[in-house]
């Protein structure tokens, strides 16, 4: 029988588990529901905010019995805005709910052995509050002042941010200083409805181990009005940004960066530490977002591969290079991958800046570039992959499946699309273990380490 609801349409519901976006989910007269806002094992007045033919959204307009697990949110912002979505969540329930997480998403994908995985506690962070080493800001004019922040969920409605809760204060308190510096020079900024304006984004990032900072203006055009004294008040006032950079992004986009930059003072990198290695890193290059916890991770990851000092490793999506630099047991001979030409330029940099001289990095997409060096014969000892949320695509797997390396770890930052992915990894090994570890501490995001062995 149809459910016949209304926007709008309150009723009581009892919260079972929650789904792998954060919201609780219960069931109004069979029909799943999401509530964003509500936990486990609470009772609810749900307020219905969507229908769909196989679903209902709502948010909670009542708790009526609340969660032994619920806390008073720590950001003053929350429920208004994205990334601290868990914050209402004590600690040690966010860790139980990341390693359900990865539990759900292999239930669903049933790859071979699925029952008797060894799923291990996530790890999480003694302090899980302002880890993020980087901010991505949209800037607008509010109330005729230039303001940084972040989109209200589901819409391009900006929510002003000074402070953050997962952000470090130090890239918070360079996005205030620049927007203030933007606002007296009266540099155009970027207008969506009218399409018109100069400054778009906001991309700053900090070296945790040198308090170093890097900025990047995001710009519609190639042109900067008051470039000389924007500069000369970043200077001033900001004697911690050692990188200043301008990307041009034309028009209207989905795309946050665009295909053109150039350096407009200071060094065209940062270089931040981990594990007692250095790394450079251009403004577009992708590293981890969470430093201390990606110590963490790549220690597990070292342990899981099991690196001998002549072992030839495939740093697949490799980035800046950081995985195979940080896990290299000698000099040994190390080929990466990545589509982002200034990453692989960092990762040549960094692989000679550590001593590494028999590092090969190849900007391409690594479902093309892995299953070419298969055919040419390559025959590496191990194989350690990190790809995007999409997960490794079908020619990947089929590369490495015919490969047959007796060493292979997975990273994955999406249990959705790693449990998809082990449907056919699994014909061929078998799961050690699965660790999670709790990178994006107040978000619903999980990061995993899979070791595997020849089956």
């Amino acid at each position: 029988m149809a459910v016949t609801v209304k926007i709008g349409q309150r009723f009581p519901l009892t919260i079972k588990r929650l789904d792998i976006n954060g919201a609780g989910i219960g069931y109004y007269q069979r029909k799943i529901t999401f509530v964003t806002g509500a936990l486990p094992q609470e009772v609810v007045v749900a307020e219905v905010t969507g229908i769909h033919d196989r679903y209902l959204e709502a948010k909670v307009h009542k708790i009526r019995t609340a969660s032994p697990n619920r806390v008073t949110p720590a950001e003053p912002l929350f429920g208004q805005i994205g990334g601290v979505e868990l914050n209402h969540l004590a600690y040690p329930a966010q860790l139980r709910f990341k390693r359900d997480v990865v539990a759900q998403s292999l239930a669903k994908f049933k790859p071979t052995g699925w029952t008797h995985y060894d799923l291990r506690p996530t790890i999480g962070m003694a302090q899980p509050t302002h880890y993020r080493n980087k901010a991505q800001f949209p800037v607008r004019v509010i109330d005729g002042h230039v303001r940084a922040g972040l989109y209200a969920p589901n819409s391009h409605h900006l929510i002003p941010l000074t402070k953050f809760l997962t952000q470090a204060p130090l890239t918070m308190k360079v996005v205030t200083t620049l927007c203030q510096i933007l606002e007296q020079l009266q540099i155009p900024i970027y207008n969506e409805k009218k399409r018109s304006g100069i400054v778009k984004t906001l991309v700053v990032r900090e070296s945790f181990a040198t308090k170093e900072v890097q900025v990047t203006f995001i710009t519609n055009s190639p042109k900067l009005p008051h470039e000389g004294e924007l500069l000369n008040g970043i200077a001033t006032q900001l004697p911690m940004v050692v990188s200043i950079a301008q990307n041009i992004n034309p028009g209207e986009t989905s795309l946050i960066w665009g295909k053109e930059s150039r350096l407009l003072a200071g060094l065209p990198y940062i270089q931040e530490t981990l594990l007692g290695r250095t790394f450079q890193l251009s403004p577009q290059a992708f590293l981890q977002l969470n430093p201390k916890q990606t110590e963490t991770l790549y220690t597990l990851a070292a342990k899981a591969l099991d690196l001998g000092p002549h072992d030839t490793l495939i740093d697949a999506y490799c980035g800046i290079g950081t995985v195979g630099i940080s896990l290299a047991k000698g000099n040994q001979p190390i080929y990466g991958m990545d589509t982002i030409a200034e990453g692989i330029a960092d990762a040549k940099a960094n692989a000679k800046a550590n001593g590494l001289t028999n590092a090969h990095y190849s900007v391409g997409k690594a479902e093309d570039i892995f299953p070419k060096w298969v055919q040419e014969g390559m025959k590496p000892d191990a194989v350690i992959v990190d790809p995007p949320r999409a997960g490794l695509e079908r020619a990947f797997i089929d590369a490495l499946l015919e490969l047959d390396p007796p060493k292979f770890v997975y990273i994955s930052c999406n249990p959705s699309t790693l449990a998809r992915d082990l449907v056919f990894l699994t014909k061929r090994y078998k799961v050690d273990w699965i660790q999670s570890i709790d990178m994006f501490p107040q978000t619903a995001r999980c990061e995993a380490v899979v070791k595997f062995t020849r089956a």
